[in-house]
């Protein structure tokens, strides 16, 4: 089990592979995953990250196998979830540059968490959603559930949870969660054309993008301190390139 990365050029791969168990989420994995992601923060070549799943599934929920050394103990829980698996998930939120969700097979319970840490979402049609942890005796840690129902809607995560319900990819593009459902078969090669379409353009534009919509998203609005620095750009080369290209009716060089 690990958390793979591969950077070529402006592209980088993280790869969840636990084999044997649909990449299950390990407590060793969320931290190899949250230094992965730490790392990808730093300098400015990187313009987009892909996140996948080794064998033809993106994540079956966590290491079960693991559960009954910590589950019980209060202390050692919230640690779990609040340390861990949350630092994790933070850290692909972080990520200055757009993160594009390659799901494929199983996304149940804490692939719907990394799913949701995701700018872009690609499904193969028989991907499989779900959190059917009620069949396991708990609830969906605090934070984790706001983020999940943020991006796949309340009344879905609603039934995941309290029905145990598994949607289809196609009933989650419904829902708006998925930006694209292909067939199986092309995934890849759907999820490289919207990674190739984010590092065509303008790098610092993307991160502003990015910055901005999780500011409303998750502030419900604009803060004071990103509209304090919203116009910085403006003497920037990317933004002169930008707008003399399309004058010279050229494309922009970035």
């Amino acid at each position: 089990m690990a958390i793979s990365l591969f950077v070529e050029g402006p592209l980088a791969r993280v790869t969840l592979s636990h084999p044997g168990k649909f990449n299950a989420m390990s407590r060793a994995m969320w931290l190899e995953l949250k230094a992965v992601f730490d790392s990808l923060s730093v300098g400015g070549s990187l313009r987009c990250v892909i996140l996948s799943g080794d064998a033809g599934h993106f994540c079956a929920g966590g290491d079960i196998s693991e559960y009954p050394a910590f589950r019980f103990n209060e202390a050692a829980l919230r640690g779990f979830h609040e340390d861990e698996v949350w630092a994790a998930l933070q850290a692909v939120l972080d990520c200055p540059v757009p993160v594009v969700a390659q799901i494929e097979g199983n996304c149940m319970g804490a692939g719907m968490e990394l799913a949701s840490c995701c700018d872009i979402r690609v499904a193969g049609e028989s991907a499989l959603f779900g959190a059917p942890i009620a069949l396991l005796g708990f609830p969906m840690a605090p934070r984790e559930a706001q983020l999940v129902a943020r991006e796949a809607g309340i009344a879905v995560v609603r039934a995941m949870l309290l029905e145990a319900a598994m949607f289809s990819a196609a009933e989650m593009q419904q829902h708006g969660f998925l930006n694209a459902v292909v067939m199986d078969a092309a995934v890849p090669a759907e999820v490289a054309l919207h990674a190739g379409r984010i590092a065509a353009l303008a790098p610092q534009t993307a991160r502003l993008n990015k910055r901005l919509l999780r500011s409303v998203q998750e502030e419900g609005g604009v803060s004071s301190a990103l509209l304090a620095e919203a116009y910085r750009y403006a003497p920037t080369a990317e933004h002169r390139e930008g707008v003399a290209a399309f004058l010279a009716k050229r494309p922009p060089i970035f």
